[in-house]
């Protein structure tokens, strides 16, 4: 199996590092300093930049990797093409390709941005999603729409439960407060945040977390559920969605 690392960078991002063989691959580096530490104490080559969105603290770090790796390709998707430094291939939904005997696989899921990818590892399980789903939530909608992300949500709700969610924020205590003002009797939603409790006051990671728990115990992919059809007052995914993306975005 494909060896991951998480490094947290600037106030609460992650940026996570793919190893094999001598080999490593990058995945939305904000900055370069911790990376370029991380690959040096690894023994890493840099191969690859996976890019899930074109905001700064997904990209801020290319400039300085290239300098230490020139020959890196910069992966992104197609419609970043121009907002992404150096960017190298164009990547559209459905894309595929093989690295370290692994299947690729590239989710076009867009609503926090218009062009937002997600890489998908199914044989390792792995989906980097960047900021389209946290533990316990979900990104803004900064360029998409409530339909969009409704779309996107549902692509990777379809996943298999065991597929790890790499998000790229520790932001699951606050989002799991929310929840609790949106779903509280939700029992599995309030063990979970019991124990989101205990491992942050250990400043423990709660990252990656795996799409079974996401499904039951984040709001934002469960719009079908009848407690949070009536705490939004509509049974419509789309409505459903808005209604609690916009009390999270006063939370």
């Amino acid at each position: 199996m494909i060896q991951i690392h998480r490094i947290p960078t600037l106030s609460d991002n992650y940026v996570f590092v793919l190893a094999e063989a001598g080999q490593g691959i990058v995945v939305d580096p904000g900055e370069a300093d911790p990376i370029v530490a991380q690959l040096t104490s690894l023994g890493l080559d840099l191969i690859q930049i996976w890019v899930t969105h074109h905001h700064g603290d997904h990209i801020g770090g290319i400039p300085k990797l290239r300098q230490h790796f020139p020959q890196v390709e910069i992966l992104g998707g197609e419609y970043d093409w121009g907002r992404i430094p150096a960017q190298t291939r164009r990547l559209r939904d459905g894309d595929a390709w093989q690295i370290w005997g692994e299947r690729v696989e590239i989710l076009f899921i867009p609503g926090h941005t218009k062009a937002h990818i997600a890489y998908y590892l199914p044989v390792q399980g792995a989906l980097f999603c960047g900021d389209t789903v946290f533990a316990g939530g979900c990104g803004r909608l900064i360029e998409g729409s409530p339909e969009q992300m409704v779309a996107s949500l549902e692509r990777i709700r379809q996943l298999p439960e065991h597929t790890q969610i790499y998000c790229a924020h520790e932001y699951t205590l606050k989002n799991l407060q929310f929840a609790l003002t949106v779903d509280p009797e939700n029992e599995a939603l309030q063990r979970r945040y019991q124990q989101v409790v205990v491992q942050r006051q250990q400043g423990l990671a709660t990252v990656p977390s795996d799409l079974g728990t996401e499904r039951a115990t984040n709001p934002f992919l469960r719009w079908d559920q009848p407690a949070l059809q009536a705490a939004m007052d509509s049974r419509d995914p789309v409505r459903v969605f808005a209604r609690l993306r916009g009390r999270k975005d006063l939370f």
